[in-house]
């Protein structure tokens, strides 16, 4: 995505590479998401989608490149991750909710959790 100078970036991804073992999944991906927008990661099955998304949180650490949101460092072993974190929201495919919770309480669990949020704060 070209991103003009002026329009902010809320996730910047620099050449990240990651192997497991000889196989490379992700080889010098580059992606910019504008502030205030949603992104969608597309494409067929096994071409590093969840890896991808796993990176971008830092549930698999890149073997190479640099991972910004908002500017800071991800892949920086200095950077507060919880304090990044907190501020991400991501759905994977196939990770499942809580069986014994409602969809919405699965959604509002982690603002109530992390965030300290109220329930009707939560649910809003």
């Amino acid at each position: 995505m070209a991103q003009s100078r002026s329009e902010p970036v809320s996730l910047a991804a620099r050449d990240i590479h990651l192997a497991f073992g000889d196989n490379a999944v992700l080889r010098g991906v580059d992606i910019d998401v504008p502030a205030g927008s949603t992104a969608a990661v597309i494409g067929p099955s096994g071409s590093g989608k969840s890896t991808l998304l796993r990176c971008v949180n830092r549930l698999e650490e890149p073997d190479s490149g640099q991972i910004l949101i908002e500017g800071i460092d991800i892949c920086d072993p200095d950077t507060n991750l919880d304090a990044v974190r907190a501020r991400i929201g991501m759905v994977f495919q196939q990770f499942n909710l809580f069986p014994h919770m409602t969809v919405l309480q699965n959604l509002v669990v982690a603002q109530r959790k992390v965030l300290k949020r109220g329930k009707s704060e939560a649910v809003e």
